[in-house]
């Protein structure tokens, strides 16, 4: 699912929105997501999962070409993980869904 069919299934779950309340409407929420991560927040939404920055230490590396070691420099870096409701919703889904392909 991209950002659009987001925008898209939005709009028409909820017909009071029109396509550009739906576009402004995800595109604040991703853009509070992006700025409390940059501030170093969690994020928790129940149900669903949560959201943090993973720190990751600077290390030795080779470049695959020559063989040489190149110095990889610390990064931090987005990390999710899916609540227990969605864990147990995707499993149950995806049983069933795969229970009527195999018939």
């Amino acid at each position: 699912m991209t950002r659009s069919d987001l925008v898209e299934e939005l709009a028409a779950r909820f017909g009071q929105l029109t396509q550009r309340d739906a576009e402004y409407a995800v595109k604040t929420i991703l853009d509070a997501v992006s700025d409390a991560l940059v501030r170093g927040h969690r994020i928790e939404i129940r149900g669903f999962g949560s959201f943090s920055v993973n720190r990751r230490p600077p290390r030795m590396g080779r470049n695959p070409r020559s063989g040489e070691a190149v110095h990889i420099p610390e990064k931090r870096v987005p990390h999710f993980k899916p609540g227990k409701a969605l864990r147990e919703t995707v499993d149950q889904r995806t049983a069933e869904l795969q229970g009527v392909q195999a018939q």
